[in-house]
């Protein structure tokens, strides 16, 4: 194909994707193309730390389990991405005030998504590290959210987010919910273990187990085991 053709097939496809009328439609395309993007530059570079540091198995076996992981990350954001703008798309137009955004579109167009991309279980019954890592992370940012927007003059619960207690609570909020959490994933780590995230799990063994463990100078500093 010649450079003027390909220039030509360049022009008439930006024509389309710059016409108002496929906008809509166009962004979910785009939006599952980001969250593969978002999910693969996030994931690759953790389960490569993770893998080569606290993983046993050939480097053949590693590089494969990078790759399940980051492929894994990157497909759900992908689906979730679709679904999500997919069920807002068709909320807004054909919903009840069809041309409209509605108030809830985002919230049941999130469950769904969450749901199917997120809530299932594979066929031997257990839930993906991925999937859980990915709700859990969101599950922090949505309480912390919350925690805010609970305190927040105007929006917040009654009393709390009177102005005056509202600056209060938000001052000593943080450091009682930094050690209450530390206290609570100590204790559960500490009598509980098997109940925590895996690899929450294993960066706690690394780091308060097997630092009780030592037979000379060369696993004292220069290597764990």
């Amino acid at each position: 194909m010649s450079s003027t053709a390909l220039e030509s097939l360049k022009a008439s496809i930006e024509q389309i994707i710059l016409d108002p009328k496929y906008r809509d439609v166009l962004s979910i395309v785009k939006g599952a193309r980001n969250g593969a993007v978002y999910g693969a530059k996030v994931r690759f570079p953790h389960a490569l730390v993770m893998m080569l540091l606290f993983r046993s198995g050939t480097l053949r076996e590693k590089a494969k389990l990078i790759f399940r992981a980051t492929k894994t990350h990157a497909l759900n954001l992908a689906k979730f991405a679709t679904i999500y703008k997919t069920v807002c798309y068709l909320l807004k137009y054909y919903g009840t005030s069809p041309g409209k955004e509605g108030p809830y579109d985002s919230f049941f167009a999130g469950l769904l998504g969450g749901y199917v991309v997120f809530g299932q279980r594979s066929r031997k019954g257990k839930i993906s590290s991925v999937s859980q890592q990915i709700v859990i992370y969101v599950f922090a940012r949505v309480v912390l959210a919350l925690a805010r927007l609970a305190v927040k003059p105007g929006y917040g619960l009654p009393g709390v987010s009177e102005p005056n207690n509202s600056t209060a609570i938000s001052h000593y909020a943080w450091p009682v919910f930094a050690a209450v959490s530390w206290a609570s994933v100590m204790h559960l780590f500490r009598w509980h273990d098997a109940e925590l995230q895996s690899s929450l799990r294993s960066s706690m063994v690394y780091i308060y187990k097997d630092s009780d463990t030592w037979d000379g100078l060369r696993n004292f500093i220069w290597h764990n085991k």
